[in-house]
């Protein structure tokens, strides 16, 4: 193993997946072009799809290098490749803009929260509801669109509901949909107070479940319950697992803090 390999993975796993795909992208852009120029100069000239083919295999490669999940890897080996076909379709670029900024708006939290929007089923939101205390403060961590706490509001009225989000649009779409029956604050997880709280709920990615956990721990009162959808604290059993048999087959796994 030479010296680059020792050094360079444990800093690239402090970065956000992101930014390692986004790197991973440039690095090989670079590296094919200059491959390209390298061999037009000695006289060998290899057909524009041929070197698009071989920048998405050379940025999934460097995915694999960095430790990128698979599907990362995935995502750069087609990522130029498709990004090529679509130029060649002669789509209007607005359309390319446009998306540019939905994704923006409703994905922004993802490169420092390592956290993408998931949609918890009505199920969740059922179980949820059933295991609540009379007049439990609930705050959803990450709270998308909404759809948890609109389903508890209808089914607990007497619940006080809060929730944070971190991605402008979800927060604007969450907040009018519970206009008067939660609150909804535009920010990060991590600067959520969760000491006043007597279920705090999340569904989050497996990255962020060890930091949730100590954070938890420091913050919440005992007696109090932190419920995760789907994913797990390594290393810590939950006291109760729900099985939801929903279309994902997720489940809730609960702690009660002691």
């Amino acid at each position: 193993m030479s010296n680059i390999d020792i050094l360079f993975p444990p800093l690239l796993q402090r970065l956000p997946p992101a930014l390692l795909a986004l790197g991973a992208q440039l690095v090989a852009l670079l590296a094919v072009a200059a491959t390209a120029v390298a061999l037009r100069e000695s006289g060998t000239v290899l057909p524009f799809p041929l070197w698009i083919g071989l920048t998405g295999l050379t940025a999934a490669l460097l995915s694999r290098w960095s430790g990128l999940p698979a599907w990362w890897q995935a995502i750069n080996l087609a990522f130029i490749p498709l990004l090529w076909l679509a130029l060649q379709s002669e789509i209007d670029p607005g359309w390319f803009l446009a998306g540019f900024a939905l994704l923006a708006l409703t994905s922004l939290g993802v490169i420092r929260t390592r956290v993408p929007l998931y949609l918890s089923s009505t199920r969740a939101a059922e179980a949820l509801a059933a295991r609540l205390p009379k007049n439990a403060r609930v705050l959803d961590l990450g709270c998308g669109l909404g759809g948890p706490l609109a389903n508890i509001a209808a089914l607990r009225p007497d619940a006080m509901l809060h929730g944070v989000e971190a991605a402008p649009l979800n927060w604007l779409i969450a907040r009018l949909r519970l206009l008067g029956r939660a609150r909804i604050r535009l920010g990060n997880l991590w600067d959520s107070d969760l000491s006043s709280h007597d279920v705090v709920y999340a569904y989050l990615s497996p990255v962020p479940m060890p930091r949730l956990w100590e954070k938890a721990r420091a913050e919440m009162r005992p007696g109090s319950l932190l419920i995760s959808n789907t994913f797990a604290v390594p290393g810590i059993e939950p006291d109760e697992v729900v099985e939801l048999h929903d279309l994902s087959h997720a489940r809730l796994l609960i702690w009660r803090m002691r």
